[in-house]
Parts: structure tokens; C-alpha cells; sequence
């Protein structure tokens, strides 16, 4: 393989074909180690801190492997952008006429089979839904893709998007009428051709779980997988080689056996009423539960008066239903595939009652008016590594924030990945003159009843300063919603608060503003990034620990103290520091930004295990004081980093 480290040099063809390209040090050396692992087919772990750009680092070594690579990322949006925007700058530098695909899972792309079906029916609950479809049924006589995100006019929540797409449940495969159209299969034919293929960590899960089975395998033909946000896999990977079973999936089956029963003539009487019983079920046994939106135990919920004879009366109203689907699928693929889903929603329903299955957490999560039941293992090292068993592969994982000090045992036993090269790299940003870390004094402990006024309180002198321009991060919707209460009156700077709209609106707004106060909880911990002076502090309310409430932590602690293991240091510490870093990783995202950190969590001072989060952080100034923050915000207005001096005065 061509030296990497050249090429991203201060003579390679990066710095000609990309504007502000910078040379770094540790983004040459993580190309070369990237390069190496794919060279030898080995497995590498890499902690790429923030600015080195390990987009660039992993892309030059993937292009040059000669072989065919795989690369997922952590959402959606990430993967629209490498694909869109990174990719092809990186391919067209290097002068490499190679294929590259985007592929995403079935729910991402048009079913027309599915689109034909919503028509014909032409029962639709509002006029809303009336106008989406047609947004839609427009959108799919011009469509190449069928990728649902080219239709930008309506929401990825809309609900007109399960009406129109499949999932592995639902599809006919290669029986479907409009198989030779598929929108699906026409991105997996290309991504089996393709040379560099971009898909997400869900997509990733879910062929290594095997539940995605409608058109053939497409990872076992990669000579390598190079996995971004690596930090989030551990927790898709559990709820992949788990099982669930939710209100959406019946109520979706006693919907398609309408349509389809109709579609065929609807001349079976005993199936409308099968259709209705199962729906009767359904919303039965929500009510049945009698709780607010959460999750919980599976006993917490299933013990309570009327919830286990509500399970039984769903279990009947399914087994009530397979003969006659049964009967009817002769009469066509779309009948034939609802008694298949019929039996296997059978199948899950009786594993998820089965209380012998020791190494599973059952649990249950409501909604509204909704719920999901799920089967979720304890540990998911061994199903990972047999997944990776199945790839004679070259394996890389990466992200900003994968290790705890300089451990990366947390990461790394939670895959199965003890034998992998492990390479940790700091960022190349200036946070001892550019950052500085805000621990206010005389907060009371997160669990006094006033803790968030207290928060709010001690960050409203630091808003002053900063001019707005900050970020303020809450580990709970309670407290958020407490904050805006707080803040609506106290501050002239616009409020943005999460769930007024969504997220991609409150950044632009945020950074069209340029003097906004944004609140948020864990969707804007990570993924987001605003550069420049419109985001110069954020302000985070406490150290994020997962809710000990939460049924699989609880039952994971549990098994954890039962196996001898010390469940806070090694578990629920780690992965409040990983989340930390993250939050982090939000104020400083450019060689030229500079801002305030604030802590308000008196734990990180005053509890042992607070060394443990400070020496994972960045090497900010650290300072007690509120006159170093706004004599930060002074010096910052003049466009000046701290000096030496100034850095000492904080310590």
C-alpha cells in the first residue's frame, strides 16, 4: 500500500484538492496504523480525539487497500455526509476511479409493493396523512434512489413512512410483484459491486444478527470493516442479538391483513374478525399496564392485576388468527407473508413469557399509547465475535471517545475484542490556552430537591459573560424542562429549547442567532457540531450516570455483584465517563475556537472517583472562580488565547 502518511502530508494531494486542509501529525499516524491492520487483517482500536480528523485518516488507507471496505457509522446523518461530502473528496484527491454505494436498512427506502397497497385501500386517518401520501406518491415516479431522505418536505417521524416502506417482518423478497423495482434490492445489487460501501451501525447489526434475510448477504464479500462512533456499538449490538415484540408490529399485521384480504376479494368473514381481535389485544393490554411512558421490569408491569391474562388473550387472539391465514395464503404473497409474520410474532411472544432464559433481561417499555416488550442478553461479547468469526476480515473501530484514562477495557471486553491493537491519540487543539474548565463553588449535591434552580442559578452570571452562545446539557427531560421554566424570564439571549422543534432546526436557529441559549439532553450530547464563537460554553448539570432505575442497568448490576464484579467501577463509572466525553467534545470542534467549560456536579471535586472523569478530559485550564471566566470571555472578545500567567491564576 502506498505510504498514507505521505499522502496526507504537507506535499500530498490533499492539501491541493481541499481547502484549509491541514497537515496532523496524529492523523498521519492513524492512517499508517490503519493501513498496517488492513495490510495484515488485523483487529485495531483506535481513540482519535477531536480535530485530528479520522474521517480523512481512515478513508485514504480504505481507498488504497485494494480491497472491497465496508464502512459504518454511527447514524444516519453521518453516514449521508461521509458518503455525500467526504468520500468523494478524498476518492477524487487520490484519483481513484472506485465504486462506492450508500446502503441503508429497508425502513430507509420507498416499497412500492407497500405504496400500491396504501392507494388502493385509500383509508387514511386525516387529511395530513391524505397530503403526504401524495407528496410521496410524486416524489415516486422520479425517484432513482427511493432513499426517503431525498423527501425533505415531510419529517423522518411523519407517519406516512411505515405505510410506504417495508421491514424484515413485512417484505415478500423475491415473491414481491414489484421485486424487479425494488428500491432495496437495486441498493444492495449495488453495494455487492461496489469497492467502498457506507452503511450504519444498525444496518451493520442487523445482517450480523441475521435479521435481515430477504436478499442474500452482502458483509461477507468485505475484506474490511472499518467501524466510526465505535463508542456506540456496544449498546446497538445489545439491542440487535436481542428480541422484541411491540404494539407497532401486531397493530402493522392486522393492518396488512386488511389490506391484503381485501386485495384478494375479501370474501373470508372469520378474518376481519381475527383482524379485529388481535387489535382489541393489543389495545388491551396497554391498558392493562396502567403506567405513565417509561421502562420497566418485566414484573414491575406484568404482575399487576389484569396484565397476564391480557398477555394470554394476545396470544390467543394470534393462534386464533394462523389457521385462517393459513387457509388464505394460497390466495397470494402478501396473505402468504402475514401468516409467516402471524406464526413468527407467535414465536417471539412465547420466547419473551419464557422466564427460564437466565443470561436475558426481560423487560418492558411503554408509551403513550403504546408498548414494546423485550428479551435482552446480558452480555454480548460471544454473538459479536461470531458475527466477526464469519468475515475473514480486517476489523478497525474508532472514535473520540473510547477509553477511560488510557484503558480501553471498558470498549474492548464488552466486544470480545481482548486481542486487538489498541492506539490512543490526542487531539492537536490548544485547551490548556483555548478551553478552560468552570467547577462553581457552594452547589449542593445532585439529589437535593433544588438542584437544577441551583444549576440554573450559578450558569446565568456565566451566560452574561459569554454573551449567550452556550449549550446547556441535561441528563434528564425533568430537569431540562425545569431549566427552560427557570431561564424563561431570567435572560434576554433567545432560548432554544429540545422538543420545541426539531433537532436539525434548533442548531440552524442556534447558529443563525449567534447569541442563543440552547438546552438539550442526550440527543445533543454527541453528533453535533457548531464551530466558531456562536458556541463558546456549555454547561452541563451533572455527571451522566445512567438512572440506576433502569431495568437492564439493574439487572446487569445484579448479575455483575453475583459474578464477584465491582459494578460501578467497572460499568456504570465507564460509561458515565465515555458520555462526559462526549458532552465534552461538543464546545471546542476547530483549531480557532475557544470557550468555557462548565461542571456543576460538586461530585467531580469531592468524590475519589471524580480523578477518574478529570484525567479523561481534555487538558483544560481548571478554575474555582467566576472572575477567571469572565476575565476568559474578556480576553476571548479580543480574539487572544491565555497566556501562561493567565493559566497559572487559574489553578
Amino acid at each position: 500500500m502506498q505510504d498514507v502518511a505521505e499522502l496526507l502530508g504537507p506535499h500530498g494531494p490533499l492539501v491541493e484538492a481541499i481547502d484549509g486542509f491541514q497537515c496532523r501529525e496524529a492523523q498521519q499516524q492513524m492512517a499508517g496504523a490503519i493501513a498496517e491492520c488492513l495490510t495484515d487483517n488485523d483487529i485495531l482500536v483506535v481513540e482519535a480525539g477531536t480535530g485530528i480528523g479520522k474521517t480523512f485518516a481512515y478513508l485514504v488507507p480504505a481507498l488504497l487497500s485494494g480491497g472491497k471496505v465496508i464502512v459504518s457509522t454511527g447514524t444516519r446523518n453521518l453516514q449521508d455526509q461521509l458518503y455525500h461530502r467526504d468520500l468523494p473528496v478524498v476518492r477524487d484527491a487520490l484519483g481513484l476511479p472506485l465504486r462506492t454505494a450508500l446502503l441503508k436498512g429497508r425502513a430507509n427506502y420507498l416499497c412500492r409493493y407497500r405504496l400500491h397497497n396504501t392507494i388502493s385501500q385509500g383509508r387514511l386517518r386525516s387529511r395530513e396523512l391524505v397530503d403526504e401520501l401524495q407528496e410521496v406518491r410524486s416524489w415516486a415516479g422520479r425517484t432513482r434512489s427511493g432513499d426517503i431522505a431525498e423527501v425533505t418536505a415531510l419529517s423522518e417521524q411523519s407517519a406516512i413512512w411505515p405505510l410506504v416502506t417495508s421491514t424484515a417482518d413485512n417484505c415478500l423478497g423475491n415473491e414481491c410483484p414489484d421485486y424487479g423495482e425494488c428500491h432495496v434490492m437495486l441498493a444492495r445489487r449495488k453495494a455487492q459491486e461496489a469497492d467502498i460501501v457506507v452503511i450504519n451501525h444498525h444496518l451493520l447489526f442487523a445482517d450480523l444478527a441475521l435479521k435481515e434475510d430477504g436478499f442474500g448477504e452482502l458483509l461477507p464479500s468485505a475484506n474490511a470493516f472499518i467501524i466510526d462512533e465505535a463508542h456506540q456499538l456496544p449498546d446497538i449490538a445489545t439491542g440487535f442479538f436481542g428480541l422484541a415484540l411491540g404494539a407497532r408490529q401486531l397493530n402493522d399485521l392486522a393492518r396488512d391483513v386488511q389490506t391484503e384480504h381485501l386485495r384478494e376479494g375479501g370474501d373470508m368473514a372469520a378474518l376481519p374478525d381475527a383482524r379485529q381481535a388481535l387489535e382489541k389485544a393489543v389495545a388491551d393490554l396497554r391498558i392493562a399496564m396502567d403506567s405513565p411512558p417509561g421502562r420497566y421490569g418485566w414484573n414491575e408491569v406484568i404482575r399487576k392485576n389484569g396484565v397476564e391474562s391480557a398477555l394470554q388473550e394476545l396470544a390467543d387472539s394470534l393462534a386464533a388468527m394462523t389457521p385462517w391465514l393459513e387457509k388464505a395464503a394460497v390466495r397470494g404473497k402478501g396473505l402468504e407473508s402475514c401468516w409467516r409474520r402471524c406464526l413468527l410474532l407467535q414465536e417471539r411472544l412465547q420466547q419473551l413469557r419464557d422466564d427460564t432464559q437466565d443470561d436475558h433481561i426481560r423487560w418492558v417499555e411503554i408509551f403513550r399509547s403504546a408498548f414494546s416488550l423485550h428479551l435482552t442478553p446480558l452480555q454480548i461479547a460471544e454473538s459479536f465475535q461470531a458475527g466477526m468469526a464469519q468475515q475473514n476480515a480486517a476489523w478497525v473501530f474508532t472514535s473520540a471517545t473510547l477509553a477511560v484514562g488510557d484503558d480501553f477495557g471498558h470498549f474492548t471486553e464488552r466486544l470480545g475484542l481482548e486481542d486487538a491493537r489498541c492506539l490512543q491519540l490526542d487531539s492537536p487543539f490548544d485547551y490548556p490556552r483555548h478551553a478552560v474548565l468552570y467547577v462553581p463553588r457552594d452547589l449542593p449535591e445532585p439529589n437535593t430537591p433544588d438542584y437544577t434552580r441551583a444549576v440554573i442559578d450559578a450558569s446565568l452570571p456565566v451566560l452574561e459573560a459569554s454573551g449567550g452562545r452556550a449549550f446547556l446539557l441535561f441528563t434528564s427531560h425533568r430537569a431540562l424542562r425545569e431549566a427552560a421554566e427557570l431561564l424563561h424570564t431570567r435572560i434576554e439571549h433567545p432560548l432554544l429549547v429540545q422538543g420545541d422543534a426539531p433537532r436539525g432546526v434548533l442548531l440552524e436557529r442556534f447558529r443563525e442567532y449567534g447569541n442563543a441559549v440552547l438546552l438539550g439532553t442526550s440527543s445533543f450530547w454527541e453528533g453535533v457540531d457548531v464551530r466558531g464563537e456562536a458556541l463558546s460554553c456549555v454547561v452541563i448539570d451533572r455527571l451522566p450516570f445512567a438512572s440506576p432505575g433502569d431495568p437492564v442497568l439493574r439487572a446487569r448490576i445484579e448479575h455483575m455483584r453475583e459474578q464477584g464484579g465491582n459494578p460501578f467501577m467497572d460499568y456504570q463509572l465507564p460509561n458515565a465517563v465515555i458520555t462526559l466525553k462526549q458532552g465534552v467534545g461538543r464546545l471546542i470542534r476547530d483549531v480557532e475556537d475557544r470557550g468555557i467549560m462548565m461542571l456543576c456536579d460538586p461530585r467531580l471535586l469531592s468524590k475519589p472517583y471524580g480523578r477518574v472523569f478529570l484525567d479523561s478530559l481534555p487538558p483544560m485550564t481548571r478554575t474555582r472562580e467566576l472572575d477567571v471566566v469572565r476575565r476568559f470571555f474578556r480576553i476571548a472578545g479580543h480574539h487572544e488565547a491565555m497566556s501562561a500567567t493567565e493559566q497559572e491564576a487559574c489553578d
